[in-house]
């Protein structure tokens, strides 16, 4: 068998349109970053907590860490994913196109727009 076998509404897509993906875009980012920030926050309490003994004082500073790191990268990479994919559903709708073009504009925008608050 060639044919798919999955029963797809009249005239609609076999693909996912900008729209669909910027929900998968912005929350898988945002769980990269959580995920990313424990672990860069677990390095940081370890290195900060060297001195100490293993003791709840301890152990609630790496905690502390972990999730402060984990929230800072899940805000930052969710706000970007969210700036990358409203971007790019407005250029699409704009153009009425979909290319690479609206990837490469949207791409540029989020990377304009970040670094234009000044952040290093």
């Amino acid at each position: 068998q060639d044919t798919d076998e999955f029963i797809l509404p009249t005239g609609a897509n076999k693909t996912r349109g900008r729209f669909e993906l910027a929900f998968f875009t912005i929350g898988g980012c945002c769980m990269t970053g959580a995920a990313f920030g424990a672990l860069n926050g677990l390095r940081l309490g370890l290195k900060e907590t060297q001195n100490m003994a293993w003791s709840k004082p301890r152990n609630v500073q790496i905690l502390n860490m972990v999730t402060k790191q984990g929230a800072l990268w899940a805000n930052t990479l969710g706000s970007l994913a969210l700036l990358y994919s409203a971007f790019g559903v407005i250029i699409e709708k704009t153009r009425g196109a979909e290319d690479d073009l609206n990837t490469i504009a949207a791409g540029t925008l989020t990377g304009m727009l970040y670094k234009s608050t000044g952040r290093v």
